[in-house]
């Protein structure tokens, strides 16, 4: 499978209908943590794997 293919599989469709082209994998946004946190405007957010293996998302 040639670098273009790869690209045009990893993209996915939102719920507009648009292609996203920026996947990130979880294991790398983690980098083996359970949470990571994000500012989004100067607000924090928690992001963190459940024990079932599921994502939430806090303010």
């Amino acid at each position: 499978m040639s670098d273009t293919e790869l690209e045009e599989d990893d993209r996915h469709e939102t719920p507009d209908g648009s292609e996203s082209d920026r996947t990130i994998r979880a294991d790398e946004l983690f980098a083996g943590k359970r949470e990571v946190w994000i500012d989004l405007d100067g607000v924090r957010y928690r992001l963190r794997i459940t024990r079932r293996g599921k994502l939430i998302l806090q303010k």
